[in-house]
């Protein structure tokens, strides 16, 4: 039998207390520790699941819903440069003759005026997602090789616009001067507006040279490279007689000095 000195459960010497309470202190800091992250963690999630995508979805809502309403604003002011134009050839403008026709040019040549004339189209669609190599001795594709870039949209515009092209849209928008094709995933930017492929890009020019221009091009050889093994989407096309709209947005460049 031992004596209640001896139980462990009972009685604790005083050196065995001294070795337990550095001990202690270390167990009450971790649970200390742990409920700061706790705290932090909930205010800095204000409540929500912090592994959840929702905000990104959030953030896309948010572009499509500017899109649509910059979609709107383009057709007022669409509306509004129409009705300076009628009241410009009624005379009440103020301008003369002269100054009328000055105005007009400079406004073909910024792209706000309809253009008609011979076109094309080029039509730019990614992959199917089980896209396998059609040519022996290609690896399998990455996500990256089975969608439209960027650069892919860029190297088609700047090929029609070596070609001679007087004029080109991409979607329903007519490019400018200060346009920019800006893609964010696989979705493109254009103008404050969002688009899913396909992608249709029209040029009005000279077929046969808009043609020679694409197929010259370095940058559309290496992506033709992945139409072949890949099945990334292309197509051209003759429009004969189109018509393209004006560009009915806003202009951020406020001051420009022309090219001699």
């Amino acid at each position: 039998m031992s004596n209640s000195a001896d139980s462990p459960g009972l009685r604790t010497s005083p050196a065995r207390q001294k070795r337990l309470r550095p001990v202690r202190i270390l167990t009450a800091g971790v649970f200390a520790l742990a409920g700061l992250l706790f705290v932090t963690s909930f205010n800095t999630a204000k409540g929500t699941n912090i592994r959840t995508d929702a905000s990104m979805l959030k953030l896309s809502d948010l572009i499509q819903e500017r899109s649509g309403r910059n979609g709107e604003l383009e057709e007022s002011n669409g509306v509004l440069r129409d009705d300076v134009e009628s009241l410009t050839k009624n005379g009440h403008g103020g301008a003369t003759r002269t100054e009328a026709d000055r105005l007009k040019a400079l406004e073909a040549q910024a792209g706000t005026q309809e253009l008609r004339g011979k076109a094309l189209t080029v039509t730019l669609d990614d992959a199917p997602q089980d896209a396998t190599p059609k040519l022996p001795g290609y690896p399998d594709p990455q996500p990256d090789d089975l969608v439209i870039h960027q650069q892919d949209l860029q190297a088609v515009v700047n090929a029609l616009w070596q070609g001679g092209a007087d004029g080109i849209r991409v979607m329903d928008q007519r490019l400018i001067s200060t346009s920019a094709v800006r893609c964010v995933g696989n979705t493109l930017i254009l103008q404050g507006r969002v688009y899913s492929p396909p992608y249709k890009i029209t040029a009005v020019g000279d077929p046969a040279k808009l043609k020679r221009a694409l197929s010259s091009a370095p940058s559309i050889q290496n992506y033709m490279l992945y139409v072949n093994v890949y099945g990334l989407g292309w197509e051209v096309n003759d429009d004969g007689m189109t018509t393209l709209p004006g560009y009915a947005g806003t202009v951020d460049l406020h001051q420009a000095k022309p090219v001699d």
